[in-house]
């Protein structure tokens, strides 16, 4: 599906813009399994008093319960959160979530960058962007609000800082400057000094954001990242929501990042592939049963105090 010469430039400069991954039939079966699970959690909050009531529309449900304080990022997750985990912390797993995650069209593109031994790594989220006219003032969450300056490689642990890994943005809807799409800078060299900020976020000075290049994407579309590539998101100027996922793959056998959290082999040329959506789930059913009795483990390695940070 890749070319060589788009094999070529996504080493050099990190990252490519590849359209049409995602066919019309598995983007809108994403957007119908959300759909129904957005109706499912607003008859929820409207029993409880919690938002009016006869509101229909998956964008209006969206807006009308984000302005009522009601959480549907975790719900609408595809992974656990990287604070605090409880036996009943919501997530969501569905089939055509797992059919995106394991696509052909979307695992192609991984081989052609690191081999066709893939595990699908843990460290994913779905991103649904309010306008930021509608951001509440106390709202820090990277994946609702916009997200600073980062490397893919500094939001995993440093035992995965070898790993051949690659992120897949892949877009739900249209992604336009206007809306919050994403802005690249080249690939680094290394592995750049991070801080806590709003995220995991590149240190002050260390990039120069001026020279920063958008890379809009249709829905279906995807932008797929260098771990060491910094990149950000704009903000959301529109009226409408922006919704992408954010997906990593790794080579099979080598560290995740985030051991502690499941990953699974999407495609083997040694083994079977995870082939089984209710496995998948059932696999982060357990990881939230055990963490949930264990003590917190810090996803973030940057500290405040560092010099860098000063």
């Amino acid at each position: 599906m890749l070319s060589a010469a788009q094999i070529d430039r996504f080493h050099r400069q990190g990252y490519l813009v590849v359209e049409d991954v995602l066919e019309p039939a598995r983007l809108s079966a994403v957007h119908r399994e959300y759909h129904s699970l957005m109706d499912r959690l607003y008859a929820g909050w409207a029993e409880a008093g919690r938002v009016p009531a006869g509101v229909s529309g998956f964008w209006d449900q969206l807006r009308t319960s984000y302005e009522a304080g009601c959480d549907w990022f975790q719900p609408m997750d595809i992974s656990l959160p990287g604070d605090t985990i409880r036996t009943d912390t919501p997530f969501h797993f569905g089939p055509a979530v797992f059919d995106m995650v394991t696509s052909p069209r979307v695992l192609d593109l991984v081989e052609a960058l690191i081999g066709p031994e893939i595990t699908s790594n843990p460290i994913q989220h779905v991103r649904i962007k309010p306008p930021a006219p509608a951001l509440r003032r106390d709202e820090i969450r990277a994946h609702v609000t916009a997200t600073d300056w980062h490397q893919d490689r500094a939001v995993a642990l440093e035992e995965a800082d070898e790993t051949q890994m690659v992120t897949v943005w892949l877009a739900m809807t249209d992604a336009t400057p206007d809306n919050g799409c994403l802005q690249v800078l080249p690939k680094a060299d290394t592995t750049l000094p991070h801080c806590p900020k709003t995220q995991t976020a590149i240190a002050d000075g260390y990039v120069d954001p001026s020279r920063a290049v958008p890379v809009p994407v249709k829905a279906g579309g995807a932008v797929i990242f260098h771990p060491l590539t910094p990149h950000a998101s704009l903000p959301n100027g529109t009226h409408a929501f922006r919704w992408s996922f954010d997906l990593r793959y790794n080579v099979t056998g080598q560290p995740t990042g985030r051991a502690h959290f499941p990953s699974f082999v999407a495609r083997s040329r040694r083994q079977a592939p995870l082939d089984d959506w209710r496995a998948w789930r059932h696999m982060w059913e357990e990881a939230r049963a055990r963490l949930a009795g264990e003590p917190h483990i810090d996803i973030h390695r940057w500290r405040s105090d560092a010099p860098s940070c000063a």
